[in-house]
């Protein structure tokens, strides 16, 4: 399927990137490609059985400054207020930012993702391994 019109797919080094990333939350990591059985037992608990982690800073990868991504990490928080699981956080070797581990179907979060311009998003569905959603 091609990108949406004027929005280009996520280069291979951009995919790349986001499989390299840990991303957490409640202290535990998740991994695009790989189970996480402590992630599960936290979406067990919270009576889910899917989540993903959204973002809100650097929209369609574009570094912002600290301020800019501050205030709309908020915005994404209050907009997620009832979804949220957890704070939480993306981080590789060279670069971290912050995201929320939201109790949510995929097509939900993806809505969200997409009003603040995201490539993607990380889903997590207990017994499965993280996927990469990315977004058009």
């Amino acid at each position: 399927m091609p990108p949406a019109a004027g929005r280009a797919a996520p280069s291979p080094a951009l995919r790349a990137a986001y499989r390299r990333t840990a991303y957490e939350a409640a202290g535990l990591i998740a991994r695009v490609g790989r189970r996480s059985p402590a992630l599960d037992a936290l979406l067990r608990r919270a009576g889910t059985r899917q989540a993903a982690f959204v973002g809100a800073s650097n929209p369609r990868s574009r570094r912002m400054p600290d301020g800019w991504n501050r205030r709309l990490h908020d915005r994404l928080r209050r907009m997620a207020r009832r979804l949220s699981l957890a704070e939480g956080s993306g981080r590789d070797r060279r670069w971290a930012e912050r995201h929320l581990l939201l109790a949510a179907d995929p097509r939900r979060a993806a809505v969200l993702a997409r009003r603040f311009r995201q490539n993607a998003i990380v889903v997590l569905r207990t017994g499965q391994p993280a996927r990469l959603l990315v977004l058009r």
